[in-house]
């Protein structure tokens, strides 16, 4: 143990030691006493094997102190200390970009709708530099966050999606590549503020929102200075609401949570009104694609109706399920997007069935790459109406019915005449009527004939609900074809016999074209009968008709101008349409303290007869076990020898029990009333009822007119409540209610319909009888 030799090596070892230690120490007891708590906090958190010789060390032995006085003096920056951070992450710097590359080349693979956002932010971060370096890194990190968050749950997705298209082995990945899903959109507007607010938020108004439906997320960019953008990126459930501004057609407010229970709003300009529907519908569709909720609660449908000509069609009649053309069109950012369900009707079709059908479902599956299912096909001669739906609705489909009426010569002939078809949307019911009325311009009593005829013996929908026409039995009718009227006054006569709406017409006639040409109308036509002059007119039309407070909009309604095959265009028009799942009640049948009740306080009506009979009135509804009846009218009376007075108070009135009493159930519900007479149960006129505003602890007014075959037969009012206990009032906010309209601002929407007040039971036409004119 004490040979020189070991004696040696010890003296050599501590020498060193002892000049490695020691400067280091004197500058330490130096940095100390400069500042003994700092230096303390550094001891503690500083590993004792490399810590003193890290650049961190270097900053707080000296550069610190250079800080500081510069922060004496009033600066608002540490220079010294961002040069030390930027100089300890250039390794960090250098592995971010490199794992953000991998990331990139994952992203465009499995989510090639937000690739390129991504490549955009990942190109602007990495031309930054000098003195936003340090923030170029800390961009960077966020980047690699969002995406590390989400690139898994992506890759899933597209994996499975593999494994249901070829569960043997994956498909190529240029497969992939070609899908149609939904690319991210962009759309450059302005931030709506006030003049006072200009000098508070700078010159910069300019923004651009990228809506990324696959992802589930909104991003919001805004220009700053030097050419750089700052943006945030909200995920779909922080987006609480749209709120459309009537007054200003292009504007949006849109609503975004910030914290849990605050939000803020923000108002933005589009390019124009076209473009802001755009936006909302694609935000729509990624609320609806990312909800939590297994059935949806709204469907988008096509609609298209077009007089062939007793030609075929042309090889490519793309722009007509695309609604390209004229009038009120689609953006082209949503142009592409499939729609849930494909109606169309066609007149002079002299293509076969299948034939007919197959080529429409080539058509969409060029356009959409889904191979829609046809549910219905419903032919009268050459008047043929086909449904077309995707397919992961197809289970969703019931109670299929199809109808056809002849109205031609003697009410014999098929030429002429209508064809139908319904069914089930799951707890929503729908009607199509696709008809070719009688031509010629002065024929117009025997057209409205026609329409009277389809609508009282085309047979549809729930056959208990045969005391009612087919404008009654259905949540929503669509009423579509060529109806051969040729002045617009003409059409106002079934309009307002049907109640229906129809989208303001902005495209031109659309009959009688010179075939082959978009540029000529043949305004006289050679007949066995003589010379006929065709006066070009909106032959082919669209109409609706739908429950009172139900959801639909029409989103579009125009014509092609490049199928030129016919001497008519076609015609198309989309919707989006509120629909109910089948409720499940998650507290069972109620007990008999948990019952809902549809209470009468009373009901008076007046309806057309010269007869002094007594009457009652059937009761009719989905969420009714069996249909009710009143008692005979209690109060009876006349001014007028074509009309009757008749009224029920409380006690002549039954009280309702639904089979259940959720009030989520309850406020889609519909209840249809028929008055009929005692001496024959003869239905006098019929109406529909919406309970949803009628909820509450007090009764509530209605007041709506009463039809029958298409006829108007009086009008009837009267005061009713729905009571639903406590235990039973949770309900949820529907799709089509996030987006609402400033209710600060009174102009009324643009479109034309009989029905001057489409949402409630209050109607300011009314039948031309002496009583309840307000």
């Amino acid at each position: 143990a004490s040979s020189p030799c070991f004696l040696r090596h010890v003296r050599m070892k501590t020498k060193a030691l002892r000049m490695c230690v020691l400067p280091i120490f004197y500058r330490d007891i130096s940095f100390s006493y400069r500042c003994p708590t700092l230096y303390r906090y550094y001891r503690e958190r500083t590993p004792a094997a490399n810590g003193l010789s890290t650049i961190s060390h270097e900053y707080l032995k000296g550069s610190y102190a250079l800080d500081l006085e510069a922060v004496k003096q009033g600066a608002s920056s540490l220079p010294h200390l961002n040069k030390t951070l930027v100089a300890s992450c250039k390794r960090l710097n250098g592995e971010v970009d490199k794992v953000l590359s991998g990331l990139e080349i994952l992203s465009k693979v499995f989510d090639q709708q937000s690739a390129f956002m991504v490549s955009k932010m990942i190109q602007q971060s990495v031309n930054q530099g000098g003195d936003q370096e340090l923030e170029n890194l800390v961009t960077k990190l966020a980047i690699l966050k969002d995406l590390l968050s989400s690139i898994e749950k992506k890759a899933l997705k597209a994996l499975q999606d593999m494994s249901l298209t070829s569960p043997c082995s994956p498909p190529p990945l240029h497969s992939m590549r070609h899908s149609k899903s939904i690319p991210v959109q962009a759309f450059e507007v302005k931030l709506d503020v006030y003049l006072a607010e200009l000098t508070k938020i700078g010159k910069s108004q300019k923004y651009t929102l990228s809506v990324d439906v696959e992802g589930g997320r909104l991003v919001v960019m805004k220009k700053v200075k030097d050419n750089q953008e700052d943006w945030i990126t909200y995920t779909h459930d922080k987006i609480r609401q749209l709120i459309k501004s009537q007054r200003v057609q292009n504007k949006l407010g849109i609503v975004f949570e910030k914290e849990k229970d605050k939000s803020q709003r923000k108002d933005f300009i589009f390019a124009s009104a076209k473009k802001r529907e755009a936006f909302c519908q694609l935000l729509q569709l990624m609320k609806n694609k990312h909800s939590n909720q297994d059935e949806p609660d709204m469907i988008s449908i096509f609609i298209g109706t077009w007089n062939m000509g007793s030609v075929p069609a042309p090889k490519n009649v793309a722009s007509w399920v695309l609604c390209r053309g004229l009038g009120k069109t689609l953006d082209e950012m949503t142009v592409t997007i499939p729609h849930d369900l494909y109606v169309f009707g066609s007149q002079e079709n002299s293509v076969c069935d299948r034939e007919w059908v197959e080529s429409l479902r080539a058509l969409l599956k060029e356009q959409t790459e889904l191979d829609y299912k046809p549910i219905a096909v419903q032919t009268l001669w050459n008047i043929k109406l086909a449904v077309l739906v995707k397919p992961e609705h197809e289970n969703r489909i019931s109670h299929v019915g199809m109808s056809s009426v002849k109205t031609g010569i003697a009410n014999t002939l098929g030429n002429k005449g209508a064809v139908g078809v319904s069914f089930m949307f799951n707890g929503t019911s729908f009607g199509f009527v696709n008809c070719h009325l009688t031509s010629g311009n002065e024929k117009i009593a025997r057209r409205n004939q026609n329409y009277l005829d389809i609508l009282r013996l085309l047979s549809l929908g729930d056959k208990q609900l045969s005391s009612f026409d087919i404008s009654l039995r259905f949540t929503h009718l669509f009423w579509l074809g060529d109806l051969n009227y040729r002045l617009d006054m003409d059409i106002q006569w079934m309009c307002v016999s049907l109640r229906a709406a129809e989208e303001e017409i902005s495209f031109p006639p659309t009959y009688r074209y010179e075939r082959g040409s978009r540029d000529t109308y043949v305004w006289q036509k050679q007949k066995a009968t003589g010379m006929r002059t065709n006066v070009p007119s909106w032959c082919d039309r669209i109409l609706w008709k739908s429950y009172p407070e139900t959801h639909i909009v029409c989103n579009s309604y125009g014509c092609t101008d490049d199928v030129v095959t016919s001497d008519h265009s076609p015609v198309f028009a989309t919707f989006e349409v509120g629909v109910t799942s089948q409720f499940v009640s998650k507290k069972g049948l109620p007990k008999s303290s948990e019952q809902a009740y549809i209470e009468f306080e009373s009901i008076e009506a007046i309806v057309k007869t010269a007869s002094r009979t007594k009457f009652f009135i059937e009761f009719y509804s989905t969420c009714l076990e069996e249909f009710k009846k009143s008692y005979e009218n209690d109060s009876q009376s006349s001014d007028n020898v074509n009309f009757l007075r008749v009224g029920w108070s409380n006690k002549q009135l039954t009280t309702l029990k639904p089979l259940l009493s959720e009030i989520e159930y309850l406020q889609d519900q519909h209840l249809l009333l028929t008055v009929k007479s005692l001496d024959g149960y003869e239905s006098y006129g019929e109406c529909v009822l919406a309970l949803k505003s009628m909820i509450g602890s007090t009764a509530q007014q209605f007041h709506t007119y009463l039809s029958h075959r298409g006829e108007e037969t009086g009008n009837i009012r009267g005061s009713m409540r729905v009571r639903v206990p406590s235990e039973r009032m949770g309900t949820r906010e529907r799709l089509y209610e996030w987006i609402s309209v400033d209710k600060d601002e009174t102009s009324g929407p643009k479109g034309k319909s009989a029905v001057v007040c489409r949402s409630g039971h209050e109607y300011v036409k009314s039948v031309h009888s002496p009583f309840f004119c307000t």
